[in-house]
């Protein structure tokens, strides 16, 4: 059980992330985007501080060195501030689900940032694994049109953009992390990154002056609760133990796992949520994360 260490948290990754996704769009109505950004990393860092007290005795990361700081902070500003930026206005735009399966497109996209920041180089297998992961993408964001030729787009280009946008910054924040990370503790890097988040979100909204909607946020009570749930499962839970995977085992193997989150968010979304969902959009999921597997069989 040992030897799937990494593994094993790769897949509780998927999980805590299924939750977070479905919390955060809730929240994302509720109070905005922008705020639950800056709010989620507060509540999460006050989450990761007690529990840093009780499993490591030192409650703040102040025992990691100068390139722990440099590279999970650089790390925390790709990942946190620009990749979920653009993620969560897409929760609001084409909905968690949706979004998630764009996220699918992340661990082609980190094998591409590891060949542009570590000289790592893809085979004609990988390629075939891109093509399949952005096949089921297309099967399950394009619908056939009513009496015309050809397929028309389910969702605003903008949706989908800002998704993708995500993607590339939760894989270029993955690649650096396991950069600035080498042996220090997956929690308090977490801390770390969240630290650098933040403080790149008070800075953007100090600038666009958007403090007043912060605030009336932290008074909503019904998205702060999302918002607080989220918090748990995201920042504190899932971020860390995607370190803990990226640590423990490859970061192409660990990204496969954590690609499944579309297929995990099928059921809550029928159950719970009501949403309707199609034969084509469920294929379209098993295809992308199909091809996310062969993408890092080779």
């Amino acid at each position: 059980m040992h030897n799937y260490y990494g593994e094993l948290a790769a897949l509780a990754t998927a999980i805590f992330w299924t939750i977070t996704a479905l919390s955060f769009e809730r929240a994302s109505l509720k109070i905005g985007s922008l705020s639950l950004n800056i709010i989620r990393l507060g509540i999460g860092f006050i989450f990761l501080s007690i529990f840093n007290l009780f499993y490591r005795g030192i409650m703040f990361p102040i025992d990691a060195s100068a390139q722990n700081w440099l590279w999970l902070s650089l790390s925390g500003l790709v990942g946190f501030l620009f990749g979920d930026l653009f993620l969560f206005k897409s929760y609001t735009i084409i909905g968690s689900r949706y979004a998630m399966l764009i996220m699918t497109l992340v661990p082609p996209i980190t094998a591409l940032a590891g060949w542009l920041m570590l000289g790592e180089k893809l085979s004609v297998m990988n390629y075939l694994g891109m093509s399949l992961t952005i096949l089921g993408i297309s099967l399950a964001i394009f619908n056939k049109n009513t009496g015309k030729a050809g397929f028309s787009l389910k969702f605003s280009y903008k949706g989908l953009l800002f998704a993708f946008f995500g993607a590339v910054g939760q894989a270029f924040g993955l690649v650096l992390s396991k950069f600035g990370m080498n042996d220090y503790d997956p929690f308090p890097a977490t801390q770390i990154r969240i630290i650098a988040g933040f403080v790149g979100f008070a800075v953007l909204i100090t600038i666009i002056r958007r403090w007043k909607s912060v605030f009336e946020g932290l008074t909503h009570k019904s998205g702060m609760a999302s918002a607080s749930l989220g918090s748990f499962f995201g920042p504190f839970l899932g971020v860390s133990f995607s370190l803990l995977a990226v640590k423990y085992t490859q970061t192409g193997i660990a990204s496969t796992i954590m690609a499944i989150v579309p297929i995990l968010i099928i059921p809550p979304a029928i159950f719970l949520f009501k949403q309707k969902v199609t034969t084509l959009e469920i294929i379209g999921a098993i295809i992308s994360i199909a091809g996310v597997t062969l993408f890092f069989i080779s």
